[in-house]
């Protein structure tokens, strides 16, 4: 590992291990409140972006609660949209058992579903459900997996359910990677068979960049399988608006 590596590894343990310190002493108070678990996620992405050399440029408005979807690059794309803003997660399960990063997504309050199993789908989308009758926004990923980039796949409609039937406002928004050093976006994507750790060090080591969001208007739509087009089209046309992907 390179010196920049090195130093940025250190960086990020300690902000997580400081982090999990700020949790536990919440929990020693009482009862952590579902909007303060949101809340103490949002601060503890600022520190990773920190560690990790990120700068995050943010076009349009904040959703103010409802649904919020966007395009999948990436693990990145978890600390990216919760410093942004605070928010719920809707992450595979497998994410909820890995070592350090588990018990911080879980300590942030996400939602885990195994797409593999119908049982969990319908599960996860009435606890979804539950958690949009409060103020923060749950974000989910309706591609499913995360790509290079290249295009924005077919977006998955079950989890439109319980915005739509609510009535609720559902914002897309399109994630984006710049390398400063003019390489190409799907060198920080995390997609394929790729092993998590070795991709994480080689991010670490490599050149900063520029996270950008883009955040549409917020809309409520009657359908869900219109909502999960209309949201694909609007997250594709401003991928497509932005820098082209090398």
């Amino acid at each position: 590992m390179s010196l920049r590596g090195a130093r940025r590894a250190v960086t990020l343990a300690l902000a997580l291990i400081y982090s999990l310190l700020c949790f536990w002493r919440l929990r020693l108070r009482g009862q952590v409140s579902l909007e303060r678990r949101a809340q103490w996620q949002h601060e503890t992405a600022v520190r990773v972006m920190h560690a990790l050399g990120v700068r995050l440029k943010i076009t349009g408005s904040l959703p103010q609660g409802g649904l919020l979807v966007s395009n999948h690059l990436s693990y990145l794309d978890i600390p990216v949209f919760s410093a942004a803003l605070p928010v719920f997660m809707v992450s595979k399960i497998e994410i909820g058992r890995w070592p350090l990063f588990g018990t911080l997504s879980r300590a942030g309050g996400a939602l885990y579903v195994d797409r593999s199993s119908r049982a969990s789908a319908d599960a996860t989308t009435e606890q979804i459900a539950e958690r949009l009758r409060g103020p923060v926004p749950v974000l989910f990923f309706p591609e499913g997996t995360s790509t290079d980039g290249r295009e924005v796949l077919r977006f998955h409609s079950r989890f439109f359910i319980p915005g739509v039937e609510a009535g609720l406002p559902v914002t897309a928004a399109a994630v984006r990677y710049v390398p400063t050093d003019g390489s190409s976006e799907s060198s920080l994507c995390w997609f394929g068979d790729t092993d998590f750790l070795p991709h994480l060090l080689r991010n670490l080591g490599g050149p900063d960049f520029e996270a950008e969001i883009q955040f549409g208007e917020a809309r409520v739509y009657e359908n869900r399988r219109v909502a999960a087009q209309q949201t694909h089209d609007e997250v594709e046309a401003m991928r497509g608006a932005g820098v082209p992907v090398a």
